[in-house]
């Protein structure tokens, strides 16, 4: 690419952004448009929506899911029947949940989007800060991230909600697959992916990001305008994810595309689960919900609150 200066797919505009696992380079219109498109595809191959979906978009106020939310509103605008609602929880961080939640309302506002909020201390009797306290939470990342989950599923049933769309992205999918083989639960890969269907009176839930690495997310974020809480919870440096990250991006930077390679081979094993591990997963016997025990581990959490 020597002495080149303008983008691949336009030929017009100046090199905004080099994607190594493609091999190309992108101007800022070009590059904006490849995010939006990747996201619409992803939406139509794994079917994660229906014209007349009621839709809730888990919001934090972070760069992921103010990014989902935005291009989802832009989607909805063509499907007049379709409804979007962001959900938020409140975890009761105290010094950091709220600055979230001021930002995810007045961008909700501005794209005229409906909120609705649900807290740890309304569904549990307890904030988290208060459960580390109470507990001793060695690693309360874990505990937060399993009881945020419950209480999105709660909200969006209260509401009406059809499917909950997450912003997981890329890395936060390659992550979570090395994760579940370090704590020894492989199984669990199977119930990760781009959707997940609730079964029965359980809410599906999708990823239309799954496939979009975070740093894309972010330059999108900017290019677009799009407002997010960039501090850090004061409870994620406790996060074993931090570690896997760390090791993930030294690994992607020198050898583009191996983030990808381990999500398609986590899918490629999600294919193949009917036959190599039939009727293996199960549901909690307490709350329903889908397990590869016979507790769940928010229900596990919660007999200890």
């Amino acid at each position: 690419m020597t002495g080149k200066i303008n983008c691949d797919k336009c030929g017009r505009y100046p090199i905004f952004y080099r994607r190594p696992y493609e091999g190309i380079v992108l101007c800022r219109r070009c590059f904006k448009d490849s995010i939006e498109r990747k996201v619409r595809r992803t939406i139509s191959k794994y079917k994660m929506f229906s014209p007349t979906d009621h839709i809730g978009v888990a919001v934090s106020g972070g760069k992921d899911s103010l990014t989902l939310l935005y291009i989802l509103r832009k989607i909805e605008e063509g499907y007049p029947e379709a409804r979007i609602t962001a959900l938020a929880v409140d975890e009761g961080i105290k010094g950091y949940r709220e600055e979230a939640l001021r930002l995810a309302e007045s961008f909700t506002a501005k794209l005229g989007v409906n909120l609705r909020t649900i807290s740890f201390k309304e569904l549990y009797g307890k904030t988290m800060d208060e459960m580390v306290n109470a507990l001793g939470l060695r690693f309360p990342c874990s505990c937060c991230g399993v009881l945020r989950r419950k209480a999105l599923i709660e909200l969006a049933s209260r509401i009406g909600v059809d499917k909950i769309a997450t912003a997981h992205n890329l890395d936060d999918e390659a992550q979570t697959v090395i994760l579940n083989l370090i704590h020894g639960d492989p199984l669990r890969i199977l119930m990760t992916g781009p959707t997940l269907d609730g079964g029965g009176s359980f809410i599906k839930k999708v990823k239309p990001l799954f496939l979009i690495p975070e740093k894309e997310i972010s330059l999108y974020a900017y290019l677009t305008g799009i407002p997010f809480q960039s501090r850090s919870c004061p409870y994620a440096s406790t996060a074993l994810r931090n570690d896997v990250r760390a090791m993930l991006n030294l690994v992607e930077e020198k050898h583009p595309g191996t983030l990808y390679t381990i999500v398609h081979s986590a899918e490629k094993l999600r294919q193949a689960s009917s036959k190599l591990f039939p009727k293996r997963t199960m549901r909690c016997k307490l709350c329903g919900s889908l397990s590869t025990s016979e507790i769940c581990s928010s229900c596990k959490i919660l007999k200890d609150i």
